[in-house]
């Protein structure tokens, strides 16, 4: 079974930064992408930024240079810096990953579990 937990969601000013990081973690083959997600109250879940196993990334257009998406490999882990923040990126910023595990009997199979999200929030 695989594992995607956040962290590093919080209150913060206008203008200020935030990092979030997600980790898979359990049996993993190999991990096509990871991306974060943001739902704000009231609205449909959006792409913020995602990275594939090539490190190529891509952005919503609203949070292009102000976001960064990394990964680290080795550790399953991706790590989204937010800079610039407005109040407009409040929301639960939810990591999804991409990936390759096996079965019990050794099969492999595709899956994407999401984490639990992390609330992040700016004030004005």
């Amino acid at each position: 079974q695989v594992q995607v937990v956040e962290s590093g969601g919080g209150l913060v000013q206008t203008g200020g930064s935030l990092r979030l990081s997600c980790v898979a973690s359990g049996t993993i083959f190999k991990i096509v992408s990871m991306a974060w997600y943001r739902q704000a109250p009231g609205k449909q879940r959006e792409l913020v930024a995602s990275i594939n196993s090539a490190n190529r990334t891509n952005y919503a257009g609203s949070v292009e240079g102000r976001f960064t998406i990394s990964g680290e490999k080795a550790k399953n882990t991706v790590h989204l810096q937010m800079n610039s923040l407005k109040p407009e990126d409040t929301a639960v910023y939810s990591c999804n990953a991409r990936l390759w595990t096996s079965s019990g009997g050794g099969a492999l199979y595709f899956t994407d579990p999401w984490g639990q999200g992390t609330q992040v929030t700016v004030s004005s």
